[in-house]
């Protein structure tokens, strides 16, 4: 199951699934960055453009633009490239969001003590060992772990 994005493109509504969201974002953005003025009417051109693609791709509104969808649209429109240089951006950095998710893949019971290593940018292994002392000599007992376990979400 993946999640989807309702998103305006040239004035019409569409349904998108994540990943085909974030293709068309970044072209679009790689696309702005290229274009010279005035960069709206062009970039309002570009989204009417795929407006137009999906409308003929999809069979039904209810139908979800996919990932396909949208690298056949692009093929169509032209790589970014074709739009000029890209302009050079002056950008700072960016702190880095992040969030506390159980691991998926590295877990021993239910993954909160990996997820928590990498959140903090730790040893998994340490961790775990610091977890198991605690619940040895009662610094932390079961139930915090598993309240823990409920209410940290697992990574995606």
């Amino acid at each position: 199951m993946k999640e989807t994005i309702n998103a305006n493109i040239g004035g019409n509504a569409f349904t998108l699934d994540k990943d085909a969201y974030y293709r068309l974002s970044d072209y679009l953005a790689d696309v702005r960055n290229r274009v010279q003025e005035p960069a709206d009417e062009v970039m309002n051109d570009i989204e009417s453009g795929f407006a137009d693609i999906f409308i003929q791709t999809l069979s039904s509104s209810m139908m979800v633009v996919t990932l396909q969808m949208v690298e056949a649209a692009i093929r169509r429109m032209g790589n970014p490239e074709d739009f000029g240089p890209a302009k050079e951006i002056k950008t700072e950095p960016k702190s880095e969001y992040r969030q506390l998710r159980r691991s998926k893949t590295d877990r021993s019971i239910a993954g909160v003590c990996a997820g928590i290593a990498q959140f903090f940018h730790f040893d998994t292994s340490a961790v775990r060992l610091i977890t198991l002392v605690l619940f040895l000599f009662g610094g932390l007992s079961l139930w915090v772990y598993i309240l823990l376990w409920l209410l940290i979400p697992e990574e995606e």
